[in-house]
């Protein structure tokens, strides 16, 4: 095959223009094609891949490389293939059981620290829909003498998140449950989520790595994209103690729906205060709301 001639440079820029045909932007396919070189060749560091590009393709690694980038030209994302992703300064294990997390998530962690900042930290963390275990994992080393709970309806994505835990050493203080969360904990002081909320009809435009890939449970979310979220806020409104905070992640465009229903508030009771917060670029994507002190 032509592709195994020449340089490492050559193969991986021959690679990325494959990829850009496919539909991926330039700079990202640019940057999947250096990773995957990278994982072929035996998961050199980027230094090592700049010096040695220029030299010939070791024997064997072009054959791995293009099973790699057969995969990213089927729009399979990058996380899934190389079963690694960066989350709040850490690495983490992902597979195809959890949702991959996203930059804009990390905005629940910052928004969390910024919460308990100067006030005692929470006792009890619970985390809902745990997925890869990130958000749980984050916030038990933000809060080191917190016990945290993290659930899923996922079997396998609370095994993910264990693995983890374990490997980011935490497991000690994170619990895991396969269950829906309903509210059951008790003296929780702050309940977080990236929940689902992909609407029903929207989920055919989604990008082909999420909508073909991404687990569906943990994306859609009923006929606006609200249903889990409206139930959070009732199991979270039910756990939280006094002044207890709930921080979650919600779609693009839905932050009029969510003024809504946190101005409603849960059947249980009301919102004492709540507030929205736009992520690095201004777009509203996470809400904070406290139960009454």
């Amino acid at each position: 095959m032509a592709l195994r001639d020449g340089s490492i440079a050559a193969l991986v820029h021959a690679a990325s223009d494959r990829l850009i045909a496919t539909g991926i932007p330039p700079i990202e396919a640019r940057l999947d094609g250096e990773l995957l070189a990278r994982v072929a060749l035996g998961g050199w560091d980027r230094a090592t891949f700049i010096v040695r590009s220029p030299e010939p393709v070791p024997p064997g690694s072009a054959e791995a490389f293009e099973l790699l980038v057969a995969r990213r030209l089927r729009r399979e994302p990058m996380a899934y293939i190389t079963g690694r992703c960066e989350f709040w300064g850490f690495d983490l294990e992902v597979t195809p059981d959890v949702l991959i997390p996203r930059p804009e998530t990390e905005l629940i962690v910052e928004v969390a620290t910024q919460l308990f900042a100067g006030a005692p930290p929470p006792g009890v963390v619970v985390d809902v829909g745990t997925g890869s275990g990130c958000l749980a994992i984050a916030l038990a080393r933000e809060f080191p003498g917190a016990r945290v709970l993290a659930t899923d309806v996922s079997p396998a994505a609370i095994e993910v998140a264990r693995r983890n835990a374990r490997a980011l050493a935490v497991d000690e203080r994170v619990a895991f449950s396969v269950s829906a969360f309903t509210g059951e904990a008790a003296g929780v002081s702050l309940v977080v989520s990236n929940p689902p909320y992909v609407a029903e009809g929207d989920r055919a435009s989604l990008q082909p790595e999420v909508r073909d890939y991404e687990p569906a449970g943990a994306l859609v979310a009923g006929p606006d994209g609200l249903d889990v979220i409206r139930e959070l806020a009732e199991a979270a409104w039910t756990a939280l103690v006094p002044g207890g905070w709930l921080v979650f992640e919600f779609g693009f465009g839905q932050d009029a729906a969510v003024r809504t229903l946190l101005d409603a508030g849960p059947r249980s009771g009301a919102w004492a205060e709540w507030k929205i917060h736009g992520d690095l670029q201004g777009i509203p994507r996470t809400a904070a709301a406290r139960k009454a002190p």
